[in-house]
């Protein structure tokens, strides 16, 4: 896929997903939106990806939120039904990131702001350097979030710290988002595409429905009740080990103990 603001581009089993308007400090505009959509699309049907990475180009922004020119140009925030249409867009596009088939990754570098960091927030993991900005500055200037914050936000780190930083818009840097739950890792920004390596590393060589299917199993199980739950776990399990080779494969490497460590315990 060549998209002129939405680059996608695939090695070694990872789907490289790029924001490509780095003028617009690529803020999210209805053609970024349709790349989006189009590139987790494409990502989610090729058996070879086991992760996607999403990033912003020029080095300046992962995105600075929605591309708010847009908004004023076609009386957006006037028109109910338009404000509607737009943020359905937003929301639909964003839910295929979160309920893709495989892991997916928000490399922020850069100004992660409103509609920039709701986006991060679709995502399964946030990695991003030390010296990012995210914020969601939308009651900073008397508005409304419409892409997930408000309810991603306090999902991810609780509804204290969340309200916060939604009713504040103050900004933190990469220390921060790591410490409080928000970021999973954080490092200089020389280093970021080497920490963006490590952690891929770690998923690319993973049977690609075991990936999907445990994060499946996490992400609705949070919304059950316990005994639920882990009904639905087991249901999850009887559909790996039933309807995928990768299972097989799995419990044979482990009863022949292959890549397991000599201290590790026997039985799981």
């Amino acid at each position: 896929m060549t998209d002129s603001v939405v680059r996608y581009e695939m090695r070694a089993a990872v789907a490289y997903v790029t924001l490509n308007r780095p003028e617009k400090l690529n803020a999210l505009s209805p053609q970024v939106l349709t790349g989006l959509a189009t590139a987790i699309e494409l990502a989610s049907e090729d058996p070879e990806v086991r992760v996607v990475v999403i990033r912003g180009a020029g080095g300046r922004a992962f995105s600075a939120g929605v591309d708010l020119t847009y908004f004023r140009d076609h009386g957006i925030m006037a028109d109910a039904a338009k404000n509607l249409r737009f943020t359905a867009t937003i929301r639909d596009t964003f839910l295929k990131i979160e309920n893709a088939p495989v892991p997916t990754v928000a490399a922020v570098d850069g100004f992660a702001l409103a509609g920039g960091l709701e986006l991060a927030l679709a995502c399964d993991f946030i990695l991003c350097t030390d010296e990012c900005q995210i914020a969601d500055q939308h009651a900073n200037y008397d508005l409304m979030p419409g892409a997930g914050s408000s309810q991603r936000l306090p999902r991810r780190i609780g509804a204290q710290r969340a309200l916060e930083l939604l009713l504040t818009g103050r900004r933190i840097d990469g220390a921060e988002a790591a410490r409080i739950g928000l970021a999973l890792k954080t490092c200089p920004a020389a280093d970021f595409d080497g920490l963006i390596e490590e952690f891929v590393a770690s998923l690319r060589t993973k049977s690609r429905a075991a990936l999907g299917l445990l994060k499946t199993s996490v992400r609705r199980g949070l919304e059950l009740p316990l005994r639920e739950a882990l009904d639905l776990e087991r249901l999850i399990t009887q559909e790996y080990f039933s309807g995928h080779d990768d299972a097989l494969n799995g419990l044979a490497s482990f009863t022949t103990r292959k890549d397991r460590p000599a201290d590790s315990p026997g039985q799981g």
